[in-house]
């Protein structure tokens, strides 16, 4: 009897713990700070409990998509530190220091699939590299100012470039998107084409402004810190504005 209660405790114990390792639970306004402020970008469900629609298909969501932290917070005085008045989905970027609220009693659906397509199209990051998918949430993002980093996947400089870059971002938060266009696949042609390369003229650096629809590219040379620095503020003091531009005839969108 004694053996068959331990294993009871037991095997209820395993259950709770896998059960409340699905979303880590936030329960103050200081630890939803500490979570926004862990990483590039995160999720948090506020949810009034487990039983709320959405709840499962996030779990699911979240098991797919691993390079996003997600949590939930049901408490509900919370949630007023971020307007949230109702069960809403958020997900939180610094890049752009953005907030995207899915409400979910505006979703005309709400599945896995979905919680998943709205992670990935807003993964805007200090450097994030350029897809179809993600192109939704950088040209929807209220920085219309893209510094571009043309690289091919594959050779020696892109790991390292990517790093540089990425870390000079933070410094220009609220200005510029920085994207990442790996040269090396072909759907991006029409985007490295778009400024008068081709995939053996990289590494490139360029800036494409979509208030203006001007684009300019960084002069050939070394790809540093400091002069992709100068690049940006020479564009944020207007002094790009008297430089001939890159490419061809200008159009609207990569």
């Amino acid at each position: 009897m004694l053996v068959t209660l331990l294993v009871s405790l037991l095997v209820s114990s395993v259950f709770a713990t896998e059960k409340d390792s699905a979303l880590p639970r936030l329960t103050d306004t200081k630890a939803v700070e500490a979570f926004i402020d862990s990483a590039e970008v995160v999720v948090i469900g506020f949810l009034e409990g487990e039983e709320s629609q959405g709840y499962q298909e996030l779990v699911a969501a979240a098991k797919r998509v691993d390079s996003v932290p997600v949590a939930i917070c049901t408490e509900k005085e919370v949630w007023a530190d971020h307007s949230i008045s109702s069960d809403t989905i958020t997900l939180f970027r610094k890049a752009d220091n953005h907030q995207e609220n899915l409400v979910l009693s505006d979703a005309k659906k709400l599945d896995a699939d979905g919680l998943v397509n709205f992670i990935t199209i807003n993964e805007i990051r200090f450097i994030t590299e350029y897809s179809q998918v993600n192109a939704v949430g950088l040209f929807g993002s209220e920085v219309k100012t893209h510094l571009l980093l043309f690289a091919n996947r594959g050779k020696k400089h892109f790991a390292e470039l990517k790093k540089r870059l990425g870390a000079l971002a933070p410094e220009f938060t609220g200005k510029f998107l920085f994207v990442l266009i790996n040269g090396a696949l072909k759907s991006n042609a029409k985007a490295v084409g778009y400024f008068g390369l081709k995939s053996k003229d990289l590494p490139r650096v360029g800036i494409y402004d979509a208030q203006s629809d001007m684009k300019w590219l960084l002069p050939e040379g070394e790809i540093s810190t400091e002069r992709v620095r100068d690049f940006c503020q020479s564009f944020l003091k207007g002094e790009l504005k008297e430089v001939k531009q890159a490419g061809a005839e200008a159009k609207s969108e990569l």
